[in-house]
């Protein structure tokens, strides 16, 4: 029986982890806001192997250390915003993963990586050209720090934690 996909995401600082994951409260439609603010790195691994899988994040995470990542501006996305994100460290971790996870990537995960903080999607384009707008005005490039690597597993909607790895194996 196939086990539900694992999904990997970059662990923030708690500033800004809580800084885009209040935005995202603000801004995302309630009703479809079923898991926190994240930085996506891998959208569909497979869930049959998640000892592989956390294998190698063990491994990975412990040679890192923690990283800045340049929150670099702001993206429309039609029917929402994000916060788009820049970070040659976070692209070279997330490309050795890929060439690690190659055989099991789906099309989406095989595309090019731009790393972002989606803080509001599924709503109407005059409503996020709106927030756009609005965050634009008082946007400020700054640095955060990945901290880390979460495992989720997809459970058709919410996420359910499944592995921290630290950077530096702290």
């Amino acid at each position: 029986m196939s086990q539900a996909p694992l999904i990997l995401t970059l662990e923030l600082d708690e500033a800004a982890f809580a800084e885009f994951d209040g935005r995202r409260r603000r801004h995302f439609p309630p009703a479809l806001n079923k898991i926190p603010a994240h930085v996506t790195l891998f959208h569909h691994l497979p869930g049959e192997e998640e000892r592989a899988v956390v294998e190698t994040l063990v491994a990975e995470a412990r040679a890192e250390s923690p990283m800045p990542v340049e929150v670099a501006g702001l993206r429309f996305i039609g029917r929402g915003v994000a916060y788009t994100l820049e970070s040659g460290r976070l692209s070279a971790l997330r490309g050795r993963l890929a060439r690690t996870f190659e055989p099991w990537l789906t099309p989406q995960d095989r595309q090019g990586y731009r790393p972002h903080v989606t803080v509001q999607n599924k709503v109407a384009p005059e409503e996020a050209r709106a927030l756009h707008r609005e965050l634009e005005a008082s946007f400020v490039p700054r640095t955060i720090t990945g901290t880390g690597l979460l495992l989720w597993r997809y459970l058709g909607g919410p996420w359910e934690a499944r592995g921290r790895f630290p950077f530096g194996g702290a």
